[in-house]
């Protein structure tokens, strides 16, 4: 039979039972006690101890907690939610492509999901634990013993709890006094009143009543509109101006709204390369083109040096050794400019000397005209052109401008006014040799960019830049390359007005033959249009390699049979084969059907 539970049994002061508390001095009789009371059949005993005991919940028959199971079902319940919400806010509400990964990427959504399972596993431990102990309880009829307040100090507890089905108040005492308990006494019911008081109630009415205004006011505000700032307790960046790599900023000279690269940093690991790996720009070919921007673009790969932008110029002798390679490609075309910088104070005394009566309109005249004559080779200049310059007039002054825009000088220098007589006379750049200049007209491009990559192409170099592609191209350009990436549909879904479509890199103008590999290259480095530069994202080698997957992507759009390797050519002829075959039975089985039916 089955053993009812006691009702719980009073002393003579009327108070409720609720167990028995018996004192031990010492560890081992307290250990010795509680396994004499499991063996008894106690399932609801209890030790207090001044300090942790090994063992006393094996000896009390302690059951293993089920905390870990309720944490691990809330960590459970965080990794799913954060899942479901990942996946329903990227790859469902609002699909968008980050870094080239799937709408739905489990490695990316990791942290996330850690970072809400360890949340909900402690929210479910520290919850778990009140529920299991009954928390919150507000008073403990152990604490109307005076004598147990020794539990903190140098005092063992056994507590046998009178809700247990073998308690009885004098069997309990018996087996405790039997055990070697001190000091054996009932434990009653808190006399003490059990009515909250009446401030703390109010306290705690006012606390929840000021805890509701924020979230009030959050509501209201986001249900109305205002034309005043939001209140800013810490403003931090709230204040700064922000601005899209797609918008124009007025913040930079340039007019970008991302800020360039600082002149003159490399990343690092990047100085094993030449300069004309880093520009995609043949320097050799470039200093007899256009020998400022040679050495400039040689003096910003030194971390030491300055570089003028106004002309070009590199400032500081550790400048002129970093370029002295490249002013050796131009030592024939600087006598020639020093000489004709020479000759210009000679010509303009002789002309003073000679002009003395003209009036002061007419020698302006003659300074400029003289100007933009020294400013060709000694060897290009005819004696009549020297003379019209000279002693010509206003309007013949002009129809010489007109002769020498066609003979491809730039119209930006012909539109400068000319200095007065007591000016300096500027220093000018020294001019290209008429064959290797610039064709005129803002459509050519004569920049030697490199024509070869300089990466020896292998299957690493090509599965490195279809990943860099992949990653930081295709949500323009799509995983193709023709310009159908998340970000342009999307664009074009919400309409938008200022966005510009990404080329389709399949184009004829893209092509390797049109479209330098350097020049590439440079594209991918600094930008084009509405496209930011990549320089300070990607390293050199890096785009590199994304210039030859671009070329494999191209390449397959139009490969043929013969662009295969021969030791392939075979599986492709048989697949090829096969297709044929299968389109060829398919069309046999649709024009019997189609017969089948007229009949």
């Amino acid at each position: 039979m089955s053993e009812t539970k006691p009702a719980p049994q009073t002393i003579t002061d009327g108070k409720t039972v609720h167990g028995v508390v018996a004192e031990f001095s010492d560890v081992d009789s307290l250990l010795a006690a509680c396994e004499r009371v499991r063996d008894a059949g106690y399932t609801k005993a209890d030790a207090f101890t001044p300090f942790p005991v090994h063992g006393i919940d094996k000896a009390l028959g302690i059951k293993p907690t089920v905390l870990p199971w309720i944490a691990l079902a809330a960590g459970g319940l965080g990794t799913c939610t954060a899942l479901a919400m990942q996946i329903w806010m990227n790859g469902i509400d609002y699909q968008y492509i980050i870094s080239g990964k799937p709408y739905i990427s489990l490695p990316a959504f990791i942290p996330v999901s850690f970072e809400l399972t360890i949340l909900f596993a402690s929210f479910g431990t520290f919850f778990g634990m009140w529920a299991l102990n009954g928390l919150p309880k507000f008073s403990n009829p152990m604490f109307t013993s005076p004598r147990f307040d020794r539990a903190t100090d140098d005092t063992f507890f056994l507590y046998l709890d009178a809700k247990d089905q073998r308690f009885d108040e004098d069997g309990a005492k018996a087996l405790l006094g039997d055990l070697g308990g001190e000091y054996i006494e009932p434990v009653v019911d808190d006399d003490s009143s059990k009515k909250i008081p009446t401030g703390l109630l109010v306290g705690l009415a006012v606390v929840i009543a000021l805890s509701l205004i924020p979230a009030l006011a959050v509501a209201r505000m986001r249900v109305t509109k205002s034309s005043s700032p939001r209140f800013h307790i810490f403003p931090d960046m709230d204040f700064s101006p922000a601005k899209d790599a797609q918008q124009i900023s007025t913040l930079f000279a340039d007019g970008r709204a991302m800020r360039p690269n600082v002149p003159g940093t490399v990343s690092r690991g990047d100085l094993d390369w030449d300069v004309d790996f880093h520009t995609g720009i043949d320097m050799e070919k470039l200093a007899q083109i256009d020998a400022p921007r040679a050495r400039q673009l040689v003096a910003m790969m030194q971390s030491d040096v300055e570089v003028d932008q106004a002309d070009g110029q590199v400032a500081g002798e550790e400048a002129e050794e970093a370029t002295e390679a490249v002013e050796e490609t131009t030592e024939t075309e600087e006598p020639k400019a020093e000489d004709a910088k020479s000759e210009e104070p000679a010509a303009e005394e002789a002309e003073m000397k000679e002009e003395a009566a003209e009036e002061e309109s007419s020698q302006e005249t003659e300074t400029a005209s003289e100007e933009d004559a020294s400013q060709e080779e000694p060897a290009e200049v005819e004696p009549a052109t020297e003379e019209a310059t000279v002693e010509g007039s206003g309007e013949e002054s002009e129809e010489m401008a007109a002769e020498e825009e066609t003979t491809e000088e730039p119209a930006a220098e012909e539109s400068e006014p000319a200095p007065a007589e007591s000016e300096e006379p500027e220093t000018k750049k020294p001019e290209a040799p008429a064959a290797l200049a610039p064709a005129s007209g803002p459509t050519v491009d004569t920049t030697p960019w490199l024509t070869e990559n300089p990466l020896a192409i292998d299957q690493a170099v090509l599965e490195r830049g279809q990943q860099q592609f992949n990653i930081y191209c295709s949500v323009c350009h799509g995983m193709n390359g023709r310009g159908n990436g998340l970000v342009n549909q999307r664009a074009q879904r919400i309409l938008a007005t200022t966005w510009t479509p990404p080329s389709n890199l399949h184009d004829e103008t893209l092509y390797q033959d049109a479209y330098p590999d350097g020049k590439l290259f440079s594209t991918i480095s600094n930008g084009i249009r509405k496209m930011p530069g990549y320089a300070s994202q990607i390293r050199a080698k890096d785009r590199w390699a994304i210039v030859s997957y671009v070329r494999a992507l191209q390449a397959s759009q139009n490969a043929s049979l013969e662009d295969v390797p021969a030791a392939q050519r075979k599986a492709i002829e048989k697949e090829q084969s096969d297709v044929k075959a299968a389109l060829e039975k398919a069309a046999a089985e649709a024009e019997a059907k189609a017969q089948q039916s007229a009949t």
